[in-house]
């Protein structure tokens, strides 16, 4: 099976396995930790185009576990996740982990945010090296076997 194939098939997994847990995962630390995740994972390379943005934005507008919550808040949650990336991506990095991290108390929901950031980072198609890293990096920050996720 081709890379782009097996990233596609597990992002989709994935998925699927969020919208199984939907109902579980409805607390606030579940939200900031994802759009922390979704912004970590669309700033990866250091850099963040408008098309990449609007992309980001549109998957988590119409991602149906996310939708438990208010878009318009999860957009702002967001967008200034992303500013503090685009500031100073190290600096921010370390913010932005540490919002990932408020999920590590529920372990369903702490995979659940590695599984958004695999959902984000392989809807292009190209789950690339950069964005492996840092959903590997959120892996170690929650306490969880980066080898679970494939990463």
């Amino acid at each position: 099976m081709a890379l782009w194939d097996r990233i596609k098939e597990s992002a989709s997994t994935m998925q699927t396995q969020l919208v199984a847990r939907k109902n579980d995962l409805k607390s606030g630390a579940f939200r900031d930790a994802s759009m922390a995740m979704c912004a970590l994972v669309a700033a990866a390379d250091g850099t963040i185009d408008p098309a990449e943005r609007r992309r980001v934005a549109q998957l988590i507008a119409t991602n149906e576990v996310l939708q438990n919550f208010d878009a318009i808040d999860l957009q702002r949650r967001f967008d200034a996740n992303l500013d503090k990336l685009t500031a100073d991506f190290d600096f921010g990095k370390v913010s932005v982990l540490q919002e990932i991290a408020k999920a590590k108390k529920k372990p369903a929901e702490a995979r659940a945010v590695i599984q958004i950031g695999i959902v984000i980072g392989g809807a292009d198609g190209d789950f690339d090296k950069t964005e492996q890293a840092v959903v590997r990096e959120a892996c170690f920050t929650l306490d969880l076997p980066p080898h679970e996720f494939d990463l």
